[in-house]
């Protein structure tokens, strides 16, 4: 692919676009220069038995406009980018122009950010107009990955429920927002044993969370969850330090069941959340992390109810 960012082609480039102009305007001088024949003035094609085609040159009108098109090429690509590297007389670039129309927004918006700015995360979670504007960039920025309703899929985590796995603190949310993640699981099947022993630790982490399993499997299993205990901790509650998911709740990131285990264990896992410090400001990381610690206090309050 390097090959294509090579300055010969943008010689290439500038030169195929001057030559089809230039065969543009020669081909209208020897369409001009054709004239009516005296005799038979036709194609040869005929309609209806006498609706003949006539073979006149173009009315002067529209070759004029052709010309105006050729000359307007010509003096927009000498003062806008078009001929390969060449920026232009004016130096206009996309990347300017968007980094101007952005700093006109985020001039438009700072005095709405700048009252959110005194608000701390409960405060702003109950503003109705910072839960709107958070939402709006949860839309536009999370929506692709963990939902519209933020409840994720497979390998996607809920972001809805009280199950964080690097803390569900507005900090936490903020940090992860600006830094993003990257969860790594290492295959563990030969630090497990056998095939026999990788199945059976399976069974024994279904167990921890109360799930159908096989209790002779999951014993047998217990010894060899050692080699996990590193990550998930000896009671399997996980490490959000690690980002290490708890395996004693019914929550699976990456699909439920011995066969979800196993592969895990097997293959290992590798998901990883990008940054946004280089999309979105700090004032607008902070109101996004207020609206997605809101999601999980709902949850928290209807259990708490019932």
């Amino acid at each position: 692919m390097s090959d294509f960012f090579h300055s010969g082609w943008s010689i290439y480039v500038a030169v195929a676009t001057l030559v089809g102009i230039i065969a543009c305007l020669l081909l209208l001088i020897v369409a001009a220069r054709r004239k009516v024949m005296a005799t038979d003035n036709t194609t040869g094609h005929v309609w209806d038995e006498d609706l003949r085609e006539l073979n006149n040159p173009l009315p002067r009108w529209w070759m004029g406009l052709f010309v105006i098109t050729i000359v307007f090429s010509l003096v927009y690509l000498a003062f806008y980018p078009g001929l390969g590297s060449y920026a232009g007389k004016l130096g206009w670039s996309q990347r300017q122009a968007y980094d101007a129309e952005v700093q006109r927004l985020q001039q438009q918006v700072a005095p709405l950010y700048a009252r959110f700015a005194a608000m701390n995360a409960s405060q702003l979670a109950t503003d109705a107009q910072a839960m709107r504007v958070g939402e709006r960039l949860f839309i536009n920025n999370c929506s692709q990955c963990h939902g519209s309703d933020a409840r994720g899929s497979k390998g996607f985590p809920d972001l809805s429920d009280a199950d964080w796995l690097y803390g569900g603190s507005h900090d936490k949310i903020v940090e992860s927002i600006t830094q993003g993640r990257r969860g790594v699981m290492p295959p563990m099947a030969a630090a497990v044993g056998s095939a026999d022993d990788v199945r059976n630790v399976a069974q024994y982490v279904l167990s921890l969370s109360g799930s159908p399993h096989n209790a002779f499997a999951a014993q047998a299993g217990k010894a060899k969850f050692a080699a996990c205990a590193a990550c998930h901790g000896a009671d399997g509650k996980g490490t959000q330090a690690l980002g290490a998911p708890n395996l004693t709740d019914k929550v699976w990131l990456h699909g439920w069941g011995e066969q979800a285990v196993i592969d895990a264990i097997q293959r290992g896992k590798d998901n990883q959340m990008p940054a946004h410090a280089d999309k979105l400001s700090a004032e607008q990381i902070r109101v996004l992390a207020a609206y997605v610690w809101s999601l999980s206090q709902s949850t928290l309050t209807a259990g708490k109810a019932q």
